[in-house]
């Protein structure tokens, strides 16, 4: 009886593992290479630039679908949470100095204040009446992505005047359209 439990066994496993990997094979693989391709083949759309004293402003139009945003927000979470886990690590040695210690808690309380500028940004440009929105700061650098059927340069100045009421005037601010 056991040689049969045993037997039993080890072709289910083996039928599982048939079965998996015809699967993988006829399934259309998706990886994040084909989200890179989509992103450069929708960025061939018109780019214009403006500058205005130190700021350079620059308006792209795409199209975006709710996959890229989501793509975007999870990338931009897991780069935060890896500084941020590269601070704890930092500030949990013993290694240290004081002072490095400080400088790695002042540079998680940056990232902290600038992740919650980031989400109020966002949630201002949506109250604008915009489907979607995804701001993303690093350093003196702005990247706003919009979803909105319509785009101008009023538009853009409008969001432009948000982000420096909420972050002060950025060197280099991009406002980028991304269109259904």
């Amino acid at each position: 009886m056991l040689l049969k439990k045993q037997t039993v066994w080890l072709l289910t496993m083996l039928s599982l593992v048939v079965v998996l990997s015809v699967y993988y094979v006829t399934a259309e693989p998706k990886t994040t290479n084909q989200v890179t391709r989509q992103e450069k083949e929708k960025e061939s759309a018109a780019t214009k630039e403006k500058a205005s004293g130190s700021q350079k402003i620059k308006l792209t139009t795409k199209s975006a679908s709710d996959e890229v945003f989501e793509t975007l927000r999870l990338e931009r979470q897991d780069e935060m949470s890896k500084k941020q886990e590269e601070l704890t690590n930092k500030l949990a040695s013993t290694d240290l100095t004081p002072d490095e210690k400080s400088k790695a808690m002042d540079e998680m309380k940056k990232l902290t204040e600038t992740a919650n500028k980031e989400q109020v940004l966002e949630s201002l440009i949506k109250a604008k009446g915009y489907e979607d929105a995804l701001v993303q700061a690093d350093g003196d650098e702005v990247v706003v992505t919009v979803k909105s059927k319509k785009h101008d340069k009023a538009a853009a100045n409008e969001i432009v005047k948000l982000v420096n009421q909420e972050l002060g005037n950025t060197p280099k601010l991009a406002v980028e359209f991304q269109t259904n």
